[in-house]
């Protein structure tokens, strides 16, 4: 018998996170809630501004990785991004955590 390895999965998105943002990230969401396994991670790290088009985006992929009975969490939340998915109570449906794996991984390898 084989088992499916799941695998945890981390997007970074840079940038305003808006309305064309959403639209060029699409494609990358679409492949990774319908072919991707495991969970993922979107680090916002980098991720300045973000809009309802954004947020609207987050809430969808949520949704169908939930779905799939897949976990998205969100990372790395700074300034406006932060305080806007604060506001909205986005972070009491999607788990937000403080700071992203490949962070985590530099921090525990004492760089």
């Amino acid at each position: 018998m084989s088992k499916l390895k799941q695998t945890h999965q981390t997007l970074m998105i840079q940038g305003p996170f808006d309305a064309l943002a959403a639209e060029k990230l699409r494609p990358e969401f679409d492949r990774l809630a319908t072919h991707g396994s495991g969970d993922l991670t979107l680090d916002l790290s980098g991720v300045d501004f973000i809009d309802s088009s954004g947020i609207g985006a987050i809430v969808f992929l949520y949704k169908r990785m939930l779905g799939q009975k897949r976990r998205l969490e969100v990372s790395g939340l700074e300034g406006q991004p932060r305080d806007l998915i604060r506001f909205l109570r986005i972070d009491r449906t999607i788990p937000v955590v403080e700071r992203a794996p490949a962070e985590l991984a530099h921090a525990a390898n004492g760089a």
